[in-house]
């Protein structure tokens, strides 16, 4: 998720899909200042299934990086000047916006031009992507492994120079046979690459070098079995950081000392109430700009749940849980002015805003758009 905003101050809203379940591929979605609705302004399917996305910038301006998660497994770069300008300058309804903006078979419409030709990542079904150090890295849990991608000064990304295999297991019987990279993304300070494993139940602290590309070693931190991490977050203060498990409805408080690259987990906080019938898998977390709250997407459950952190953000409490607007968030996403959140709610097909109270951090639905499979949500 970027915190930048479009043209003239006002943010675009991009929106991920699985197009093998019916999804459009990429949304590209005017803001509301007022309200936070979404406008749809364009959309592509230049590329299969791009459940993940990521902002960058290269020389002419910023980019769109998309992961296609299929069992080749890829990275595809577009040009989003277009599309920002649009939504800075218009709010055109879903219906003309479609027929004037589909793309075309292995090409985007001008408001998506892709920039260069789809590099592999040298993995499969990668679900999560990082800009960071020059470089995208990739996080592809069908092989349990990140990728390192070199960007041109155009933005466009080139083959793999670097895979840092995962190895291990769970006790899950079939979700954790063996490693499954699900989230990779750079510490605050930019220096340490965090990779966090749900089939091996930790999280791997990396070091990259600009210049080459090399993503080494440095450490692994272990974590309660069977909790099957799936995505980390990062207080405000950079001192911690919150792991989400989505085999267990759980939030691992963890203490995050940058000089060494030390995670040590202190603290596990449940994300839902207890005796709830039926079975739930966290799918998100995101944490407040100023460190007062976190929420969790839940799927199957359904809901949002909204956390309050101690001033320190040593210590998570689960306060409540509202309605997530759809059926199964895979993900979750705060607006750049931090007010407002927006939940891809993949089975319902539509991405819902809340507005968020900022006394008691309790989300209120606010609207929707409709968006087949939406799988991410990310803001430029």
């Amino acid at each position: 998720m970027s915190n930048g905003t479009g043209p003239g101050g006002r943010a675009t809203a991009f929106i991920g899909s699985f197009t093998s379940a019916g999804g459009r591929g990429i949304i590209a979605a005017a803001v509301d200042e007022e309200t936070g609705a979404l406008s749809e302004t364009a959309a592509t399917d230049a590329v299969a299934d791009p459940s993940y996305l990521a902002v960058g910038a290269a020389d002419g301006g910023p980019v769109l990086y998309a992961v296609s998660e299929t069992d080749e497994g890829a990275v595809a770069a577009f040009d989003i000047t277009a599309t920002s300008a649009t939504s800075a300058t218009s709010a055109t309804s879903a219906t003309s916006a479609t027929s004037a903006t589909s793309a075309t078979a292995g090409e985007g419409p001008a408001a998506f031009r892709l920039i260069g030709a789809p590099a592999p990542v040298s993995g499969a079904g990668p679900t999560h992507l990082a800009v960071a150090g020059g470089h995208l890295l990739t996080a592809n849990y069908g092989s349990g492994s990140v990728s390192v991608l070199p960007v041109g000064p155009a933005g466009a990304p080139a083959a793999a120079v670097g895979v840092l295999r995962h190895e291990g297991s769970g006790p899950h019987p079939e979700r954790q046979r063996g490693p499954h990279a699900h989230q990779v993304l750079p510490d605050p300070t930019g220096r340490w690459i965090l990779g966090v494993d749900l089939g091996t139940d930790s999280v791997r602290v990396g070091e990259l070098d600009p210049a080459t590309g090399e993503l080494s070693p440095h450490g692994e931190t272990s974590l309660r079995p069977g909790t099957g991490p799936r995505q980390l977050a990062f207080h405000p203060s950079g001192r911690y950081a919150y792991v989400l498990g989505e085999l267990e409805p759980v939030l691992t408080v963890c203490r995050w000392e940058a000089e060494g690259g030390v995670l040590e987990p202190v603290g596990e906080t449940a994300v839902l109430p207890e005796g709830l019938a039926g079975v739930s898998y966290p799918s998100a977390v995101v944490v407040a700009h100023d460190g007062r709250f976190a929420w969790v997407a839940n799927r199957g459950h359904d809901s949002i749940s909204v956390l309050a952190l101690d001033p320190s953000g040593e210590k998570a409490e689960l306060v409540t849980t509202v309605p997530c607007g759809g059926h199964w968030p895979r993900d979750l996403a705060l607006d750049p002015t931090g007010t407002r959140l927006y939940a891809a709610n993949e089975r319902s097909g539509d991405v819902t805003w809340f507005d968020v109270d900022a006394a008691s951090g309790l989300p209120r639905r606010a609207g929707s758009i409709a968006a087949p499979a939406a799988s991410c949500v990310v803001f430029a």
